[in-house]
């Protein structure tokens, strides 16, 4: 398989992993009994918990841009140094992210998802 293409995979399991994080974050500052709920109202997830929500509802912004392009890109015969380095910036960029923003850093946060845009951008560079 080629690495682009399992680049693309880790990324789908980091996101899976941040679903993961929110999740039990949430349940442990909210508990079950309101997540399993109707949430009506909707809790309130601060602190770490809410920085991984956000984290991850981040990530499911940005995902389907990066399986477009991964794809289209493997599909169209168009991977190369560019698209590999590309998906390394993304994906690699995502994972510290991910740390950076569950953490609170501020700024560090902003500058590793300007990497991940980059590396979206080397992307869609060779599919035009």
């Amino acid at each position: 398989m080629p690495l682009e293409l399992k680049l693309l995979v880790w990324t789908l399991a980091l996101a899976f992993v941040q679903m993961l994080v929110a999740a039990s974050a949430a349940t442990l500052q909210v508990g079950l009994p309101m997540l399993a709920g109707n949430r009506e109202p909707v809790p309130d997830i601060t602190g770490w918990a809410g920085r991984a929500t956000r984290a991850h509802r981040n990530m499911m912004e940005s995902l389907p841009l990066f399986v477009g392009l991964v794809l289209v890109a493997h599909i169209a015969g168009r991977a190369n140094a560019a698209t590999l380095l590309g998906c390394q910036l993304f994906f690699w960029a995502r994972l510290v992210y991910a740390i950076v923003y569950i953490a609170g850093v501020p700024w560090v946060r902003t500058l590793v998802w300007a990497v991940s845009v980059v590396g979206l951008i080397l992307i869609f560079q060779q599919v035009l």
